[in-house]
């Protein structure tokens, strides 16, 4: 599960912002019935799914966007040369292209708590560090600062949690980071982060290889097919293999961690549906089923794999193709399960709504005056009430993230007519 994670200086994000994933204090009736929101670790209570609204252009996507490449930098850095130059942007103004970026994630792994931390320009890595929580109180497993002296030992601090962790050090070029090329040399815990980040941390709808498609449908088959059938689907089977053709392989684009499904079904496997009406007659995935239908098999797919392992799926416009219902119906999935968790966006206003979600799951994104990216949430505003309307206070700009719009007659009018 993750408990929090903050970001500084990507793209249009510059001062630092903070999502938290632990619930607040909250006593309101509301709040109190929206109890399948939460789940308890280690006496605190944790949020299921996080929500993100704002305007276009405001930086929602920014922020997924920047989880997914500190993420990927993690299972990614190891490969990286010394002409390796990072594939994201700090803040564009104000001298913030020359100071680091910084990424912070608080997490749980097998019950124990973690804190991971590290920075960077576009060509380096500066400083890294990792804490743990064994006996609940916090431990340091290591320090790492590319600033402090030209000799490892004087760049790195280490206790006695990683077994040989000089030997790593001395592997590890400022390219990279220790925690990634830890893992690779077989080190126990590194192993752990560099599986949770790479497994457990689904960073969009296909964020894995196409062998795992058709392993996670096998495993899921009949959940998944009764899911499609909840959100109204007539389809009663599935039939998929990986087809043994020669010709490139397909990877996540690390920039969006995402696979397009026509690369993945055209190039790669072979899916058949059959549907109630005659389920003797298969249809072609690809070219007989509907893009909405194609979208949501793959959607459901991911979903139940992320619910049923208790993982951490990201998705930026979760509304994209989908009807209102099947959005509901995400998240009512996640209500249902036990631990996994979502963070999206969205511009669907009627989930503003404090019976289907508490404060503190809502977030407002805001784009600044100096075109820089505010991160905030309901929660912050104490003085909105649970019976207030939320959709149209936020219609109505009480929270800053929607946009400005001049769309008088006669504004429209002095367009049109140049």
């Amino acid at each position: 599960m993750v408990l929090e994670i903050k970001i500084s200086n990507f793209f249009s994000i510059k001062d630092e912002v903070v999502l938290d994933f632990r619930a607040a204090s909250i006593k309101s009736t509301n709040a109190r019935l929206l109890k399948d929101n939460l789940f308890e670790h280690n006496k605190t209570d944790v949020l299921k799914t996080l929500v993100l609204y704002g305007a276009n252009a405001s930086g929602k996507s920014n922020v997924i966007k920047a989880i997914r490449f500190c993420n990927a930098m993690v299972f990614e850095s190891h490969n990286h040369n010394e002409n390796t130059v990072y594939t994201f942007q700090p803040f564009k103004f104000d001298g913030y292209p020359d100071k680091p970026s910084t990424y912070s994630i608080r997490f749980v792994i097998d019950g124990t708590e973690y804190e991971y931390s590290y920075s960077l320009s576009r060509t380096q890595i500066l400083t890294e560090s990792l804490h743990y929580y064994p006996k609940g109180r916090v431990k340091e497993i290591f320090t790492r600062d590319e600033r402090k002296g030209k000799t490892k030992r004087q760049k790195y601090t280490f206790t006695d949690v990683i077994k040989r962790p000089m030997d790593v050090a001395e592997n590890t070029s400022n390219k990279t980071l220790y925690i990634s090329r830890a893992s690779q040399m077989d080190r126990e815990i590194p192993k752990e982060i560099f599986k949770y980040f790479h497994r457990t941390f689904v960073l969009n709808y296909l964020g894995f290889g196409v062998a795992a498609i058709e392993n996670l449908t096998n495993q899921n088959k009949q959940l998944l097919v009764e899911a499609l059938k909840i959100a109204d689907s007539d389809i009663e089977d599935v039939k998929i293999k990986v087809l043994k053709r020669p010709g490139r392989s397909i990877h996540a684009d690390l920039t969006s961690m995402t696979l397009k499904v026509e690369d993945v079904v055209q190039e790669h496997l072979q899916i058949k549906t059959y549907h109630r009406n005659a389920p003797g007659v298969a249809f072609d995935f690809q070219t007989e089923e509907s893009a909405g239908t194609t979208k949501l098999f793959f959607i459901m797919l991911t979903l139940l794999d992320v619910i049923k392992h208790n993982k951490i799926l990201l998705i930026d416009e979760i509304e994209e193709s989908l009807h209102p219902k099947i959005i509901e119906y995400i998240f009512n999935l996640f209500r249902a399960g036990e631990r996994g968790q979502l963070l999206c966006t969205t511009h669907n206003t009627q989930f503003l709504n404090l019976k289907k979600f508490r404060k503190d799951q809502i977030y407002f994104v805001n784009k600044k005056q100096d075109g820089s990216t505010d991160l905030y949430s309901l929660y912050d505003y104490s003085d909105f009430r649970d019976t207030m309307d939320l959709e149209k206070a936020y219609m109505q700009g009480r929270f800053d993230a929607v946009p400005l719009v001049n769309d008088s007659a006669e504004t429209l009018k002095n367009l049109l007519n140049g």
